[in-house]
């Protein structure tokens, strides 16, 4: 039997190894591991010399044992709750985008709004090596996650948890919403409705208490009263519902609702909703019913989901920084949010942003969101 022969029977009965590479290419096994981690210059005609028996063999790196030997996988894990929803379908397609430029592949773990799983990635998935996890929680809170924490790095997005004794990434949702509904004053809005207020704030939809705050703060600076009764509630959120409580759905229900009451719209000429979601079902009542948006009743969104872009003509709306509107620092992890106030004649470029850190809080440029959280998890 030759030596090629044996060499094929050998393939046949095992995996190729690293020292079966090595002596294919008449080299150490170091040679072969510093050719395939790229650490250590290799000659060409070395380098050459090994990639073609890697090809050869059909040889792949262990890459369970290496990763447990280093210490590191190159694999981020974004934990969300439904990727039906436009803007945790962003949110992936950014922090994969910006992963890949760091080097990182990025594994997605749909939830539901499920406690377990949320904790479970709170832990830092057991099972699973990841160097880091990043989390958009809708049911677990500060206490839950503190409890759960593990030694994975951890970057949390959104209200839902207000600590600042792990990093987040949020946005500034008080003064986003309080300069949309300042945009609406500004121009001759005089009786301004909410919709999107959640009966159980401690479920779901986390930032509506906020939202809301902003609403009634910019009422009050203009020397407006709201009306009760025109704060609309939404639903409590659903695990199984999968657009939860900011559904288009819920919009249309809630303003056909509010045009079908004894007393109307009763002089209500601007409607400030939670998301853009809201504003899509809202747009849709009020077209069916013959209202003229905005002349008779201007609607303000809120987050520049990618639907809502069509009836971008009809409404005002501050965008949710997926990708371009905040930062989190690699010097010091904190939070970082964003959003785009509105000027008097239409909406500002100019980005401002709050962090609250662990040890500190203040003002910050913002930059790039999901750059910023994959390198927070880097650092």
């Amino acid at each position: 039997m030759s030596g090629a022969e044996g060499r094929g029977s050998a393939r046949r009965a095992a995996a190729p190894t690293l020292k079966d590479v090595a002596a294919i290419a008449g080299v150490s096994y170091r040679t072969v591991s510093n050719v395939i981690s790229g650490k250590v210059p290799v000659s060409e005609a070395t380098k050459s010399r090994v990639e073609a028996a890697i090809a050869e063999l059909g040889y792949r790196p262990q890459l369970a044992a290496r990763q447990l030997r280093v210490g590191r996988t190159n694999l981020l894990t974004l934990s969300v709750p439904f990727l039906s929803l436009p803007y945790f379908a962003q949110l992936a397609h950014a922090v994969v985008g910006a992963a890949e430029q760091a080097g990182y592949d990025v594994v997605v773990d749909e939830t539901h709004g499920d406690p377990e799983r949320e904790l479970r990635a709170v832990a830092g998935y057991r099972t699973l090596l990841t160097d880091g996890v990043i989390l958009s929680a809708m049911s677990i809170g500060d206490d839950q996650l503190a409890a759960a924490r593990g030694s994975t790095p951890l970057v949390v997005l959104g209200e839902r948890i207000r600590t600042a004794r792990v990093d987040r990434v949020v946005v500034d949702s008080v003064t986003s919403s309080r300069d949309a509904t300042a945009h609406l004053i500004a121009s001759g809005r005089r009786r301004l409705g909410f919709l999107g207020a959640v009966p159980d704030a401690a479920s779901g939809a986390a930032a509506a208490d906020l939202r809301l705050e902003g609403f009634r703060w910019a009422l009050r600076r203009a020397g407006l009263e709201p009306d009760p009764a025109d704060v609309l509630e939404i639903s409590p959120w659903n695990r199984d519902s999968p657009e939860g409580d900011y559904s288009r759905e819920e919009g249309y229900a809630r303003t056909r609702a509010l045009l079908t009451r004894p007393r109307g719209l009763d002089g209500l000429d601007g409607l400030v909703c939670a998301n853009d979601l809201l504003a899509i079902g809202a747009l849709r009542a009020l077209r069916e019913a013959g209202i003229d948006v905005p002349s008779q009743l201007a609607v303000a969104g809120w987050d520049d989901a990618h639907p809502s872009r069509r009836s971008r003509r009809h409404r005002s709306r501050p965008s949710r920084p997926t990708s371009a509107n905040s930062r989190v620092s690699r010097w010091h992890p904190c939070c970082a949010s964003s959003t785009t106030p509105p000027r008097r004649r239409g909406w500002s470029r100019r980005r401002t942003g709050w962090c609250v850190g662990r040890r500190r809080r203040s003002r910050r440029r913002p930059g790039r969101s999901a750059r910023g959280v994959v390198g927070a998890l880097r650092a």
